[in-house]
């Protein structure tokens, strides 16, 4: 890969606040918040539709793969013709969510019509996750037209934004909001989450606009989404990232249903695990947050290190608490808030150490690769409860925080790594 350039030198002093920073970071957050309700929305309603069409384990897994399946088919569409870099952000934020939403909201539709089931949903789930990715790495480029110095908390508000969101209809499926005293007609949730989804397109259309740092749009050049893996920096940062991608849909996914397990099998309330499982969810958020806090001030690598450290320890211990739904419950809240952490800070270092011109593919091409590896775990996972039982399941997720400590100290003895957090590495 050719030399990477630098982007333009910081002086010591802190660059004055761009303006309406503050303003845009806020909607943005706001935007794919609403957004991205849509990726769990068929997800959180799996038990209402085991009981209304049967679903086996597989079937249930598919729920979230297929979204999986079809981020990664948008990716990897958008980072072969560069579209994340030559086609304004907010733009293609607003048109994505609004498809987004018009793909979820047809699975109740055509159920309505007779024309449902689990096929037809896997189709509109598959297209619903085509359409988020112009919504999540447009997203992370938009913050970086706004940052520099601050870019990790930037990336990390976002991220923590989207991890918020994507809890979101664990929520909705919780509490009595839609019309219902148990669990709401499944229906309902994904009606819901697409009426947040438009809302999220419109601010995006009419208020979203791109910062100050935004480089000219780029030339299409096919080429680049293979550079983005032949930069050893930048292959070592996404090594990183692949390590907890490895856990974290698979966590996300199903940590809400061990909780609904643990729970049913002490005699609990099952609304009480539901709202438990939001919480593991949106306690990302938080995690998000605050790493990027850090990450801006002792270094990306440092920050991802620790985070993925926390994540494997809760992977590795999380199975012997199962019959302790209130301490089981209690270290899910801490996975949830480390096995995000650290989401935030692969994009951030990539963003400083590949080309400036590309970030939009750069950070396509990170995401694509990254979701396409979740499909092996979300589906692992059902397979090897019924051999080891949730008590021993999770341990295999270890793997990926394992691999993405030893990828970022090496990326941390790199020269190049002083490009990231201001030269904290």
């Amino acid at each position: 890969m050719p030399p990477v350039p630098d982007p333009t030198p910081l002086s010591p002093a802190s660059p004055p606040p761009a303006a309406g920073k503050l303003p845009q970071l806020a909607l943005l957050a706001i935007t794919e918040t609403l957004a991205m309700g849509l990726w769990f929305s068929a997800s959180a309603v799996v038990p209402q539709l085991v009981e209304a069409w049967g679903l086996d384990g597989g079937q249930q897994a598919w729920m979230t793969m297929s979204v999986q399946v079809g981020f990664v088919a948008g990716a990897l569409a958008s980072a072969i013709f560069n579209v994340a870099d030559r086609v304004p952000a907010p733009r293609l934020v607003a048109w994505s969510a609004l498809a987004g939403a018009l793909f979820n909201a047809a699975i109740p539709l055509l159920n309505a019509a007779g024309a449902g089931g689990p096929g037809v949903t896997l189709a509109c789930r598959f297209a619903t996750g085509a359409a988020l990715a112009g919504v999540y790495p447009p997203g992370m480029k938009l913050v970086a037209t706004w940052t520099r110095r601050d870019r990790g908390l930037g990336i990390g508000v976002l991220v923590g934004a989207i991890t918020v969101g994507s809890a979101g209809p664990h929520l909705l499926n919780a509490l009595p909001l839609l019309g219902s005293a148990g669990m709401p007609p499944w229906p309902r949730v994904l009606i819901a989450a697409s009426g947040l989804a438009v809302t999220a397109a419109a601010v995006a259309g009419f208020a979203l606009r791109e910062g100050p740092y935004a480089t000219a749009r780029s030339p299409f050049d096919p080429r680049f989404a293979g550079r983005v893996l032949s930069h050893r920096p930048t292959r070592l940062a996404n090594f990183g990232y692949l390590g907890h991608m490895w856990e974290l849909y698979a966590m996300w996914t199903w940590v809400p249903v061990l909780l609904l397990a643990a729970y049913d099998a002490a005699g609990w309330s099952l609304a009480a695990a539901r709202l438990a499982g939001f919480a593991v969810l949106a306690a990302g958020g938080a995690g998000s947050v605050v790493a990027g806090y850090w990450a801006d001030r002792v270094g990306r690598t440092r920050v991802t290190v620790c985070s993925l450290a926390v994540s494997g320890s809760c992977c590795l211990t999380v199975g012997l608490l199962f019959d302790s739904p209130a301490l089981l419950t209690a270290l899910c809240l801490l996975w949830g808030f480390a096995v995000v952490a650290d989401s935030a800070q692969f994009s951030a270092a990539v963003s400083e150490l590949t080309d400036p011109r590309y970030t939009g593919t750069a950070f396509t091409v990170q995401t694509s690769l990254g979701f396409l590896l979740t499909l092996i775990t979300l589906r692992l996972v059902p397979e090897l409860v019924k051999w080891l039982s949730w008590r021993g399941v999770f341990p295999i997720l270890a793997l990926g925080p394992a691999v993405g400590i030893v990828s970022m100290l090496r990326l941390r003895r790199l020269p190049e790594a002083t490009r990231m957090a201001s030269g904290r590495r």
